[in-house]
């Protein structure tokens, strides 16, 4: 997520609110949360054998706020996108920012920050902490220290003479893997974009009450609805594939829910596009394969296995450049957002989902959440990858299975 140091990969993370926001009191809540997380007092050291490396900076300024005029409801697209492409590379500027759209009545706040310190779980963190600071300026924090390495967030964790060699063994295969692979871009980037769109409050109960009829999740029902699209559009360049990104907490206890962190371990899930299977089948199936696979990580291992990979990061980071991948798009389902609707001073009136632009040849992202029961969706990707006009193409299909083929096949 990190990359190197003149490539930016920003997560951007927008909540809208209607109400009065003083400028001072937000400048004070920015500071609190500054002193608890440690990443946000951290620069990046890419200059010493086996980095890059978080480095404590004693000198590090407050996180800036940019203050814009709000003109219409769409500017904090035009902004996310903008944020995109700049880089934390200011002198002793800290690994985040805010971007304020204001007008009398209403405000949007961008939290950005790059991907190498944050995970949708700290992004969610850090938007309740500067809501209820903002509400509640009195509100203290509790700062928390950081960590000097992995195993001390598991200190449980076991090593033995076997796995240092199983590591090490499979470091050697990942050098002599990306060796014989490409690691130069055939196409250079094209345009980066983003699409945008939520369900009303009554579609999004609709499509709950659904796929709890049909003893399946959310999650599968919108795998299969994605994967299916693309088939539609993509026909046989279409793999039947989605990567779902995990949150790590619930499996390393020392990372608290309210703790920056960055690592997510994936699984796959897949459909067979050459088998002629029902939509409610296929996502019971999925459900239970998300289900096995996550219970069947050994994200301890994981982890601590990956500290053997940094000498061919670069290697793995040229790859992702390079090919087109085996698998359709990212699918990061954040779920219903635990963050408070109403303050003393102003109501959150509306949270849109996170959007990135990551460099890779498949950059295809569907991040998807769900605020005050309305469905929030942001699809992302590359021009020279998946045209907008396919995207649009996917996002209709997405919406058509749902609400259409569904509720048919729901009836029958």
């Amino acid at each position: 997520m990190y990359v190197d140091a003149l490539t930016p990969v920003n997560c951007v993370f927008t909540v809208n609110i209607r109400g009065s926001i003083d400028p001072e009191i937000l400048q004070s809540a920015l500071r609190k949360i500054q002193q608890k997380h440690p990443l946000l007092r951290m620069k990046i050291d890419d200059e010493q054998t086996g980095g890059p490396y978080f480095v404590l900076n004693e000198n590090i300024k407050e996180i800036p706020v940019r203050i814009t005029e709000r003109k219409s409801e769409y500017d904090w697209l035009e902004e996310s996108k903008a944020e995109w492409t700049k880089l934390f590379d200011g002198e002793n500027e800290p690994l985040a920012r805010i971007v304020w759209l204001r007008s009398p009545e209403t405000s949007d706040l961008l939290w950005v920050l790059p991907h190498c310190i944050c995970d949708g779980s700290a992004l969610v963190a850090l938007m309740q902490e500067l809501l209820s600071l903002l509400d509640q300026p009195d509100l203290e924090l509790t700062p928390y220290a950081s960590f000097n390495s992995v195993r001390e967030l598991m200190p449980a964790f076991a090593v033995s003479m076997a796995k240092i060699f199983k590591a090490r063994m499979f470091s050697l295969l990942g050098k002599a893997f990306f060796y014989f692979k490409p690691s130069h871009r055939r196409i250079a980037a094209g345009h980066n974009y983003v699409l945008h769109w939520n369900l009303e409050p009554e579609q999004t109960a609709e499509l709950v009450e659904l796929s709890k009829m049909a003893g399946t999740s959310i999650h599968a029902v919108l795998c299969v609805a994605v994967m299916k699209a693309f088939q539609q559009v993509k026909i046989t360049k279409a793999h039947g594939k989605v990567i779902c990104p995990v949150d790590i907490r619930q499996f390393i206890p020392a990372i608290k829910t309210d703790m920056m962190f960055a690592f997510a371990p994936i699984v796959e899930l897949n459909i067979d596009n050459k088998t002629e299977t029902d939509f409610w089948t296929m996502a019971r199936k999925l459900k239970a394969d998300l289900t096995a696979k996550v219970k069947a990580l050994k994200v301890e291992e994981l982890l601590w296995m990956s500290e053997y990979f940094h000498p061919v990061v670069h290697k793995m980071i040229g790859f992702l450049k390079a090919t087109d991948g085996t698998h359709d798009v990212t699918l990061s389902n954040m779920g219903k957002l635990r963050i408070t609707e109403n303050y003393q001073t102003f109501e959150v009136t509306a949270i849109h989902s996170p959007t990135v632009a990551f460099p890779w040849r498949n950059p295809n992202t569907l991040i998807v959440s769900t605020f005050k029961n309305r469905m929030d969706f942001t699809l992302m990707s590359n021009e020279t990858f998946l045209t907008e006009q396919e995207a649009l193409q996917i996002k209709k299909g997405v919406m058509h299975l749902i609400f259409q083929d569904l509720k048919q096949l729901a009836v029958a």
